[in-house]
This record gives C-alpha cells, structure tokens and sequence, in this order.
C-alpha cells in the first residue's frame, strides 16, 4: 500500500485526511508522514499540511464559543455516566482543534476491550442511539455527528468532516479528485466525503473502495 502511493505520487498529487490529530497521524502511518504524501489533513484539514509545511489551523472553541461547548461536553458525560457497559476506562471526550472525540468506552482501553465494545456496539447500537439524542438535543445548534471506527464519534460543526479539507486543495487549480475511503455508512465521514458534489467547483468522485483503517485517501488530478 506504501509503495503503490509513493508510486503514484510519481503522477499524480496525493493527500491523507482523517479526523485523527497529526500525533496520532504520525503513530499510525509514520513521523515521516508529511514528507511522504503532497497534503496531509489531521482533523478533517482543521489542521493542514501542505509540502511537509503547516499550512492552516482551525479552533472549534473558537467558532462555537464557551457556552455551547460546556453544554455539549456536560451532555455527554452525564450520557456516558448513565451508560452500562461491559467496561468503561478514560478518557470518554478527547479535545481536538477542530471536533469533540466521544467514546463511550473510553479511549484508554485496550485493544481487546475495544474489540469486545466494537461487538457490543453492533448488537446494541450505543453509539447510534447516543447520536440520534443528541441530534435531537442540540438540533438547529450548527453541528454535525459522525460514527466512525470502532469505539467513538465525532462532534464537529457542520461542514467541518472531511469535505472542509476541499476549501484547501480549491486553490491549486485540481479538476478532480478520486476519494478512497474504508466505509460508507450513512453517517460516516467518507459517505460524506464521497457524495459531495463540491461547491468549489471540484468534481470529487468516488472511484472504488479501499480500505485504509480510519483515513481516507484522495488522488488529485488537473485533468
């Protein structure tokens, strides 16, 4: 897989996005990552690379200010409180530059209390109920709530998934982009990614599948 997209860099502009901050980026594929792919998206592109260089930062708290933030994070520990689980171990909410990491779980688990999650989270739909409730509690506050992985979801404001990495490439004269994602549930990110007809004028299409753990890849032409 490493080499197939080193080769195709060869052609072609290739870039990495995923929700994952840059830290974790770099554990999962490589302290090298930016120098090996032409743009690299930690956060949905909140934070952006471009050419090995830093290229922009986003801040949620920022753009969703103080108030409704605590209210979001207060909701989903008093959730999370009520929840009976087969384990429950740290860091239910991890704070990113541009969305709110939310694992009932916890992220501190191990790999084999996440995969034990993982199973009883398709046969109780936790993370599905969790997400309806709060899209009905916090309908018409901007905000977007996405299932992804194994053990958590996303909360970001809205346009804010994968798509916002767009308004980065827009300025560099691409006419198309092939989107390769690992998942197309309805509410994940790369259903998001991959259906969007972009405003930017980008025809973003999605070629096939290819699984890539929790990142996406895109392929960018000029032609």
């Amino acid at each position: 897989m490493a080499n197939f997209l080193q080769a195709l860099r060869k052609k072609v502009k290739v870039g990495v996005v995923g929700g994952s901050d840059f830290e974790k980026i770099q554990e999962q594929l490589g302290d090298d990552v930016v120098d090996r792919f032409d743009y690299v998206f930690p956060e949905n592109g909140l934070v952006a690379y471009k050419d090995g260089q830093l290229l922009s930062k986003q801040s949620i708290q920022n753009h969703l200010g103080e108030e409704l933030l605590q209210d979001l994070i207060n909701y989903c520990l008093s959730y999370i409180a009520k929840l009976k689980l087969p384990r429950k171990r740290g860091t239910f909410i991890e704070f990113r530059n541009g969305m709110l990491n939310v694992c009932p779980v916890g992220r501190n688990c191990t790999q084999n209390e996440r995969i034990e999650f993982y199973e009883f989270d398709k046969k109780e739909h936790i993370r599905e109920k969790f997400v309806a409730d709060l899209q009905r509690d916090f309908a018409g506050k901007g905000l977007t709530f996405s299932i992804g992985g194994q053990i958590s979801f996303d909360v970001f404001p809205d346009g804010w998934d994968k798509r916002f990495c767009l308004g980065v490439v827009s300025k560099d004269g691409f006419k198309k982009i092939y989107f390769f994602g690992d998942k197309t549930m309805p509410v994940s990110w790369e259903t998001q990614q991959a259906s969007s007809k972009s405003s930017l004028g980008i025809n973003l299409q999605q070629k096939s599948l290819l699984h890539a753990g929790p990142y996406a890849f895109a392929v960018l032409t000029k032609t």
